[in-house]
């Protein structure tokens, strides 16, 4: 049996670890949202002071993202953004399949949600207005949460978040992101619609073939880069 004195050794690790935990909330944000593109090193310094925290507590952030695939420790080096494969964009978009489309798929009728997916697409509105192409790509990704976010599941929103955030680091590969994500955006409207509509199972099949469209454009992307470096 584990003694209270056992218990109470581990009180300073409990609190280490949610502050911890906080941090790597943080900068799981700041990936999705562009500001660390892959093959950043990030500076333990600068960030501990910048957010006021320990080294140990910021290297626990570290540790928990890169279990979640968002950062690589290179021996010697330090921590960087982690650089993903066209390998990598086949997983994620056929997790995207079976979670977005299957959350979709039951919207038979009017739902509170979709208030959130609505607000995306006028930020993304707004945002393509302003030229501002990171803050298009970031609405885009809102939207596509505020989807999953149908479902009421709190589990389904954090598995939702990691998958965003590595989807970002894919995004990069884009030369242009405005060729990339603008087309889109009419493509996120018709979907809203149809939700609205009750046809849940419609917006699915929507979903679908747009989710693949955007697949086969990263892929391809990734060729490009691999063939312009000869490799």
């Amino acid at each position: 049996m584990l003694s209270t004195d056992a218990l109470a050794a581990d009180r300073a690790l409990l609190s280490r670890t949610s502050t911890a935990e906080r941090v790597a909330g943080i900068l799981r944000t700041r990936i999705i949202e562009g500001y660390f593109p892959p093959g950043t090193r990030l500076a333990e310094d600068a960030i501990g002071s910048a957010l006021g925290v320990s080294r140990n507590t910021l290297r626990e952030a570290f540790r928990l993202l890169s279990h979640e695939r968002l950062l690589t420790h290179e021996l010697n080096r330090g921590m960087f953004v982690r650089s993903l494969t066209a390998e990598d964009v086949v997983d994620l978009y056929q997790v995207r399949r079976f979670v977005e489309c299957g959350v979709i798929r039951t919207v038979t009728g009017p739902h509170p949600g979709l208030e959130a997916v609505a607000e995306s697409i006028a930020a993304g509105e707004s945002a393509l207005a302003a030229r501002e192409w990171r803050a298009l790509g970031t609405a885009n990704m809102d939207f596509h949460q505020a989807l999953v976010a149908l479902a009421g599941s709190p589990r389904a929103d954090e598995l939702m978040s990691g998958i965003l955030a590595e989807l970002r680091l894919v995004f990069h590969v884009m030369a242009d992101p405005r060729r990339f994500h603008e087309p889109y955006l009419a493509r996120n409207r018709e979907i809203l619609e149809q939700l609205q509509r009750g046809d849940g199972p419609g917006a699915a099949e929507t979903l679908d073939v747009y989710l693949r469209d955007a697949e086969n454009q990263l892929v391809q992307a990734f060729a490009d880069r691999l063939a312009d470096r000869g490799e």
